[in-house]
């Protein structure tokens, strides 16, 4: 209970501040993944002989890639901004309070977000497609998957020093996992090396696991489970010991 206790006094300034600027933040979760909708279901999927079901497919890409931009920059600006501006961050690693209960306490927000971002995509997806399952094991890894970036963004803001870095490595990184993680498309589809390097990014997982879980055409991967399991396990272990032995 002291670390729960721990983590939800480290949250609790995020979390006021997400409450106060509700509306900027739904609208920046919301307008890029509700984008790629419109865009690539309605204007791509146009094209093709079967339109609808290219929205299906389309949906849960959609959600899982809102795991990821509804987390991953929150968190690194953030922790970038509160390290090298307020110095906050630093004051914080003075308190007497568990690591873990830091790094657990900086994901609430991300997390939090990615839940009403893909919530509301979920009710407009199921409008759009109603064949999309859903489910509560979908929440379930929404929660985890926003967990497992928010982590990445917690590393990626605790390695740069400026914001410029942590722009290339959104432009590096970031980025091309929003498009060839399975996201929009088959990513089996591209060249057997670069499907390979696909393969190993975590968005992937989560995009399988997604189309997994809402469309009963496919099927859960245990190996997505796996990976996604160890990515979590990693980024945390890296974040504690960057902590630990201050190194951020």
């Amino acid at each position: 209970m002291g670390i729960l206790d721990e983590t939800f006094r480290v949250a609790w300034g995020d979390l006021v501040y997400m409450k106060g600027n509700m509306i900027e933040v739904l609208l920046s979760s919301l307008v890029g993944p509700l984008l790629y909708l419109l865009a690539f279901g309605f204007g791509v999927g146009g094209n093709m002989e079967d339109p609808a079901a290219y929205v299906k497919y389309i949906i849960p890409g959609i959600i899982a890639l809102t795991t990821l931009s509804a987390t991953f920059s929150t968190v690194s600006m953030k922790i970038l901004v509160q390290r090298l501006f307020y110095m906050s961050f630093d004051e914080l690693l003075l308190c007497p309070i568990h690591i873990s209960a830091i790094i657990l306490g900086k994901l609430v927000q991300g997390v939090a977000r990615a839940l009403i971002s893909c919530t509301i995509l979920l009710v407009v997806g199921w409008l759009l497609s109603p064949q999309v399952v859903i489910s509560p094991w979908i929440f379930v890894l929404i929660i985890v998957a926003s967990m497992m970036f928010s982590l990445l963004g917690l590393l990626a803001g605790m390695l740069t020093n400026k914001t410029q870095t942590l722009t290339l490595f959104s432009s590096i990184v970031i980025i091309p996992m929003t498009f060839l993680c399975g996201t929009l498309f088959d990513s089996s589809t591209l060249p057997d090396g670069i499907s390979f390097i696909i393969y190993c990014l975590p968005l992937t997982h989560v995009s399988n696991l997604m189309r997994g879980l809402m469309l009963p055409e496919y099927s859960i991967g245990l190996d997505s489970i796996v990976i996604v399991a160890i990515y979590v396990a990693v980024l945390f272990s890296i974040c504690y010991y960057m902590i630990k032995n201050n190194k951020c």
